[in-house]
């Protein structure tokens, strides 16, 4: 297996774990501790947490398959970056209520969004005689 992908996997896989016991936390430990809006809130960060692990271990299984591309390494570092930022900005936003944090969770979503289009490209630019199969 090529290091980037087994640590992209890694990374991936360790996210997604974090995803289902934070959401296990929240559907348990929190329910009665907050607001329906900032439960909200929270499941809002569960769900592109879990979205964006499972598209981690996707681009890792890519640079697998495509290890010449320079893009998609990038993409999931830049992905793994955009859900920590989304994600963990909305978790601390409904547990503390502080309002500043949700100027962070737009950063989130532009790298989310920018790892994407970095995927996309990664892809597109494959040489498909060069993909490992």
């Amino acid at each position: 297996m090529k290091p980037h992908a087994r640590s992209i996997l890694i990374t991936g896989a360790v996210l997604a774990f974090l995803g289902v016991a934070l959401g296990a936390f929240g559907a348990h430990a929190l329910k009665a501790q907050l607001s329906a809006d900032m439960l909200a809130v929270y499941q809002t960060g569960v769900q592109y947490h879990l979205a964006h692990a499972l598209g981690i271990v996707f681009v890792g299984i890519l640079v697998q398959m495509v290890p010449a591309s320079k893009w998609l390494p990038i993409a999931a570092w830049t992905m793994t970056a955009g859900a920590i930022l989304f994600s963990g900005s909305l978790y601390l936003l409904s547990v503390t209520g502080m309002r500043m944090l949700g100027a962070v969770t737009p950063l989130g979503g532009i790298a989310l969004l920018a790892a994407w289009l970095m995927m996309a490209i990664g892809v597109a630019k494959a040489n498909v005689a060069t993909v490992a199969g």
